[in-house]
């Protein structure tokens, strides 16, 4: 799968379940790591695992099977980062995200649209 269509299927599966501030980040030549940093917030912990869950569940349909997800076994899940490779999806409680600010980390990097 191209990673436009990746990206597309991330974000349509936090949408579907009306995941918050969804923000997608292009940070290739900035980060060895990942090519696209995907961030949504979630209104409770429990709409956290579900956004995250979601989105597992949409990936594998689609053939693809995260490399990892941490943060999804917590009673309490204020962060779930999904591992898909070429691109990390941070799903997080909105006081999370902003004590934290990852975004920031990356404010030089482009909004992929």
């Amino acid at each position: 799968m191209e990673l436009e269509q990746l990206r597309d299927l991330v974000v349509h599966a936090l949408e579907d379940l009306k995941g918050i501030d969804i923000r997608v980040m292009d940070v290739r030549g900035r980060c060895s790591f990942t090519d696209l940093m995907i961030f949504a917030s979630g209104s409770s912990d429990r709409h956290v695992k579900s956004l995250a869950g979601n989105v597992e569940d949409k990936v594998r349909e689609a053939g693809i099977r995260p490399l990892g997800v941490e943060g999804n076994d917590q009673t309490q899940a204020n962060w779930v980062l999904v591992d898909l490779g070429d691109i990390v999806v941070h799903v997080m409680l909105p006081e999370t995200r902003e004590y934290y600010q990852l975004e920031k980390l990356w404010a030089d990097a482009q909004a992929a649209a």
